[in-house]
């Protein structure tokens, strides 16, 4: 899609991002350079070093993490160039073997960096806390307690770097593979090709047939492609089995957990709240969306349907802009003038484009530079909500930034906080500034929908997650046993009211996350809980609430849940903090029930 189609004009100009300020070019001399300096480092401080760090005090250990952490920021802004190029053509096959070189080269320097973990982790607790007196390193210690989780599943300093260096021709070229094959996936539609991003979004068209003919295109193409999704996915799955046997982890899940520095139990209590509230949560509020709509069950490609009373109109870019900004420049000056800047600067990349990664993310790069929003912005009211949400994630980069290199990066189920605040931020502004009963009710079915999407559904597919996993230890799974195991899991979250034809079994191939990021979706479904906690908390007393949130942004990855979580009088530990998240979610379904 360029600038002269009439969807362009319709949305107004949407921005292109500029990687000049991480690399003038691939070519340049300062990425040269750096790959360079990145080399000799390394190699330098494995000389040194290696075999040795068990004998450093605590102020030259303190030196040398920090001489670490200079050369993990220079590889960190150069794959952070590849990747973010890489991402808007990936049908380049030039920009990919950039991509794929710059991967094998940050792999093969940082095989040599693997000692300092690797022999930290060797030091006694004792010896450890004696030498955390010196000032360098105590300035460390949450990435240190961070490191040590992993000890009990560290395997040999041989057998780590091996699970290194194989990493860039295993794990990370099927991810490869699998984000080129869906790339490079056409939809056909009313004599169009369109590319993934493009034909998602029609399954929220205000038109049924529209939105028919996509979800049936949908499932034609991927079911035409389905023996490789699904070589893939096994191969990932077998790939994490032999890994997590190798390191002793109980299940396919604690690994994740152990890396998002959250208890098993607080995970399963987190699932087994969710799915417990599908009755009161979704099925109800698709059997109301049904009768909203006139019919006795919604087809699935009605799921996301705009309800009849919506104007389904298109937001373009600058009033989506304008009404992000102010949401967040009522809650927080602070939080709005950081925000600000994405947009000041050639940050964001917001149109669709042929090649272009489907989706949308923000990309921290290195605490040196600031993080680029990726989105695929088509003037949907969905839309505008993932321009909130992305937006935070970066606010809340740019605001943990300050941490340095090592300490910036929060887990996975807090990085969802900031991103999913300002969703709620941004949809109670608009629904507080909208007179129309009418159209309130619009926006209040169109949240709920989006939290369901957040909450049930990243659940659902966290059980599909761990269904095939557990099953693949049982041998290969068939595209025919995946797509059952999909359609078990949709109608048992999402209710009776909706129905499903055969082509929806192959629709779990198109997601992301399986593949990069093995159960991550839960992060999601616990962001959004936590944060109606905090929003209610905020609603109670908003007095020093806007402090307490910016410094909880600011810690970035120095603090667990329970640190960050305790100011707010919040324990994700107790049995009801689940459950209170949950009860605003179906309080809205009460409202809207009440009003039908």
């Amino acid at each position: 899609m360029n600038t002269e189609t009439e969807s362009s004009v319709e949305l107004g100009e949407l921005p292109h991002w500029d990687l000049s300020d991480l690399y003038a070019g691939p070519e340049s001399d300062g990425l040269k350079a750096d790959l360079a300096e990145a080399r000799s480092g390394a190699h330098a401080l494995n000389e040194k070093y290696a075999g040795k760090v068990a004998s450093l005090d605590g102020a030259a250990l303190g030196a040398l993490v920090g001489e670490y952490e200079a050369v993990q920021e220079i590889l960190g802004r150069v794959t952070s160039y590849a990747y973010l190029r890489y991402c808007t053509n990936m049908e380049d096959p030039e920009v990919a073997q950039f991509f794929q070189n710059l991967s094998e080269a940050a792999t093969d320097i940082s095989s040599d960096l693997l000692f300092l973990t690797l022999e930290l982790n060797r030091i006694d607790d004792d010896g450890l806390n004696e030498r955390l007196g010196a000032a360098a390193l105590a300035h460390y210690a949450p990435w240190l307690r961070d490191v040590r989780a992993f000890r009990p599943h560290q395997l040999s300093d041989d057998l780590e770097r091996l699970l290194h260096e194989k990493q860039i021709s295993g794990r990370s070229a099927w991810m490869r593979l699998f984000d080129e094959t869906v790339a490079a996936l056409r939809f056909p539609l009313d004599g169009k090709e369109l590319t993934s991003a493009e034909v998602l979004n029609l399954l929220s068209d205000s038109d049924e047939a529209q939105r028919r003919a996509a979800a049936k295109s949908i499932g034609q193409v991927f079911g035409d492609n389905i023996r490789t999704f699904s070589l893939i996915t096994n191969t990932l799955a077998k790939d994490k089995e032999t890994e997590d046997k190798w390191r002793e982890f109980a299940r396919p899940i604690s690994s994740r957990n152990l890396s998002n520095h959250v208890e098993d139990e607080v995970v399963d209590a987190l699932v087994e709240a969710v799915k417990q509230s599908y009755p009161r949560l979704s099925h109800r509020y698709y059997a109301l969306k049904a009768r909203w709509m006139g019919v006795d069950k919604l087809n699935y490609w009605d799921r996301n349907a705009p309800l009849p009373e919506d104007d389904d109109r298109t937001i373009p870019w600058a009033e989506a802009v304008d009404l992000v900004l102010s949401a967040y420049r009522a809650f927080s000056p602070k939080l709005a003038d950081v925000g600000q800047n994405f947009f000041d600067n050639a940050w964001i990349d917001a149109p669709v484009a042929p090649g272009k990664a489907p989706g949308a993310f923000a990309h921290p790069t290195v605490p040196s530079a600031h993080p680029y929003l990726l989105l695929n912005y088509q003037g949907k009211a969905r839309d505008v909500m993932t321009l909130a949400h992305e937006l935070g994630h970066g606010v809340h980069q740019v605001l943990a930034g300050p941490q340095g290199a090592l300490m910036s990066d929060t887990p996975l189920t807090l990085a969802e906080t900031a991103s999913v605040f300002g969703e709620q931020l941004t949809f109670r502004a608009l629904l507080e500034s909208e007179q129309s009963p009418a159209r309130r009710r619009v926006m209040l079915a169109g949240k709920v929908e989006d939290m369901l999407n957040t909450v049930v559904r990243q659940v659902a597919f966290c059980e599909f997650e761990r269904q095939v996993h557990d099953q693949r230890r049982e041998g290969e799974l068939t595209p025919e046993r995946l797509g059952e195991i999909w359609l078990s899991i949709q109608g048992e979250s999402l209710g009776p009211a909706l129905q499903f034809d055969d082509d929806y079994r192959h629709f779990w191939a198109y997601i992301p996350h399986f593949i990069h990021s093995p159960f991550y979706v839960y992060a999601y479904a616990f962001g959004d809980c936590l944060v109606n906690a905090l929003y209610a908390v905020y609603q109670e007393s908003s007095e020093g609430f806007e402090a307490k949130y910016l410094a909880m942004l600011s810690a970035g990855g120095t603090l667990r849940h329970k640190e960050l979580l305790a100011p707010f009088g919040l324990d994700a530990g107790k049995a009801d903090f689940w459950s209170r998240g949950l009860d605003i979610v179906s309080g809205f379904v009460d409202q809207l029930e009440a009003e039908l």
